[in-house]
């Protein structure tokens, strides 16, 4: 037995105290559990025999994203000793296969993932937390700074307020979120600007996601004539905030009182068809919507939850109070 203060004893203690710190190998028996094998497995693209597979690299890329220190050295140190400790060989502790093999992880595997993760956080969520017995789901949206590369610059250009090349790349993203465990259940990935990049259309590439019977709570940017239709269709009620121009122009005195600024109104088709949708769409849209709106907290809320009984003002203004997890959602997923 050497002394504890001997050279190689003290040399044991760091690596005890780096395995307990590593994270890698916890992801990839979480990958590799049975619950998920086989899911996981459909997602591993053909690749060859190496160090560093899909699976093992997703392991050390989530590892490394949630470690305090996020360098690739770091997390290539931590699967060397692993490898040790369980008696496989030696791997080398240069950080170059690690990145290459990050860059081979396919994108599919990754967002398919994360579809799957989210439907089954929120399968798992208590039935308690749930609003009145209902799924939330909330939906927004943000913009990610991309590195400066020409190949990004094509596909998602900088903001116009920043002349030619002094600027970086930015992208929107648009997610949907469950309220009650705050998992990601999709996200759609778009241009800051230009066609195809505003919050509408992202939210209408990934509408598959809602189920009948969910509520979607937005701020805003939501509040259209044709998506509140679309999600009616879907059997989806929502709770936006009153668009901006039309806020503005909200008369409590007209339509159906409920009660103090309560009001059933019914709304028209607009006139001119949107750019996106197509003709044939636009003329099996109904031409009129019942819709409720109330002005509760300093704003005005547009719903389809009509009944003023069975959704009181009090409700949705705490229902709503509760979007603004997204927000803290979105921006702890993007610092993290």
């Amino acid at each position: 037995m050497y002394p504890k203060h001997h050279p190689r004893v003290q040399q044991q203690r760091r690596l005890r105290q780096h395995i307990h710190r590593s994270h890698a190998e916890t992801f990839f028996n979480l990958l590799t559990c049975p619950e998920l094998l086989g899911e996981v497995e459909s997602l591993v693209p053909p690749h060859r025999k190496r160090v560093f597979s899909p699976t093992e690299t997703l392991s050390m890329f989530l590892a490394q994203a949630l470690s305090a220190d996020r360098s690739c050295q770091n997390v290539v140190n931590d699967t060397a000793v692993q490898r040790m400790t369980r008696g496989l060989p030696r791997c080398s502790t240069h950080t170059g296969a690690y990145c290459r093999a990050r860059q081979r992880v396919p994108t599919e595997m990754l967002t398919t993932l994360v579809r799957q993760t989210g439907r089954r956080l929120t399968a798992q969520a208590p039935a308690p937390w749930r609003w009145r017995g209902r799924p939330v789901r909330l939906v927004d949206g943000t913009t990610v700074v991309m590195p400066d590369t020409p190949a990004n610059q094509a596909a998602y250009p900088q903001s116009r307020s920043q002349k030619p090349g002094l600027g970086f790349p930015l992208c929107r993203i648009v997610g949907l979120l469950c309220l009650e465990s705050g998992a990601v259940l999709n996200a759609a990935i778009g241009r800051y600007q230009g066609k195809g990049g505003d919050e509408q259309t992202l939210l209408r590439s990934i509408l598959d996601t809602l189920e009948r019977g969910d509520l979607l709570v937005g701020d805003a940017f939501y509040a259209t004539y044709v998506l509140l239709c679309t999600l009616r269709e879907l059997g989806i009620d929502a709770v936006f905030e009153q668009y901006g121009a039309r806020q503005r122009r909200t008369d409590f005195r007209c339509g159906q009182r409920l009660g103090s600024r309560d009001h059933l109104m019914v709304l028209q088709k607009p006139i001119h068809k949107p750019d996106w949708m197509s003709q044939a769409d636009y003329d099996q849209a109904p031409s009129t919507l019942m819709v409720r709106e109330l002005r509760t907290g300093g704003k005005i809320l547009v719903t389809t939850l009509l009944c003023p009984k069975t959704t009181h003002k009090s409700a949705l203004k705490a229902l709503f109070q509760n979007r603004w997890h997204v927000e803290l959602d979105l921006r702890n997923i993007k610092s993290t």
